[in-house]
C-alpha cells in the first residue's frame, strides 16, 4: 500500500491531479465513507468550480468555494476510469478552475443527489483508492444561536 497523499487532509486539486498523473493507467475506485465501494463502471461527468455566497443564520455574509466531480453511473458496465483519464478532465477544466487550489468534492446520485468530501487517493492492490467522507450541516453562528437561548437573541436566529 503506497500513500500518497496524508489520509488525514482532503484532498486538494493539486493533491489529486499529482496523484493521478502518478497513477495514469491504474483503475479507479470510489469508497462511500462506510467503506463500500461504488459501481466500478461510473463516469466523471463533470469538474466544476462550485462557488456558494451566502448569509448565515447570524446574519455574516460567506462564500464557499470547492472543486465538484459529478459522477454517474450507466449502463455500459465494462466502463472503467484511470487516472489519466479523469487527469485529462481536470486539464480540460483548468479554464473553469482558474489555478485555485480548491478542495475536492464528489456527487453522486443515490435516489437524492449527495455531495461528499475526497479525502484521500491511495494506491492499493493495483488501482487508485478514492476515499469519501461525509459533509455535514452546522450552525455557523453558534455564538450568537446557542439552541438554548435561540428563540430569545437579538439577531432572531434560527
Amino acid at each position: 500500500m503506497n500513500n500518497l497523499p496524508n489520509e488525514k487532509t482532503l484532498m486538494t486539486v493539486s493533491s489529486l491531479r499529482s496523484v493521478l498523473a502518478a497513477t495514469p493507467d491504474l483503475p479507479i475506485m470510489v469508497i462511500w465513507p462506510d467503506g463500500e465501494p461504488i459501481e466500478a463502471h461510473f463516469h466523471v461527468t463533470e469538474v466544476g468550480r462550485v462557488q456558494r455566497d451566502f448569509v448565515d443564520c447570524g446574519g455574516t455574509v460567506r462564500q464557499s468555494v470547492t472543486c465538484l466531480l459529478q459522477s454517474w453511473v450507466g449502463d455500459d458496465v465494462d466502463h472503467r476510469i484511470t487516472g489519466g483519464k479523469l487527469l485529462k478532465a481536470f486539464i480540460h477544466a483548468e479554464p473553469i478552475l482558474r489555478g485555485e487550489d480548491l478542495l475536492v468534492e464528489f456527487e453522486y446520485d443515490a435516489c437524492n443527489v449527495v455531495q461528499l468530501k475526497v479525502l484521500s487517493a491511495v494506491v492499493e492492490s493495483s488501482r487508485l483508492v478514492i476515499r469519501l467522507g461525509q459533509k455535514q450541516t452546522d450552525c455557523l453562528a453558534r455564538e450568537l444561536c446557542i439552541p438554548s437561548s435561540c428563540a430569545t437573541t437579538a439577531a432572531g436566529c434560527c
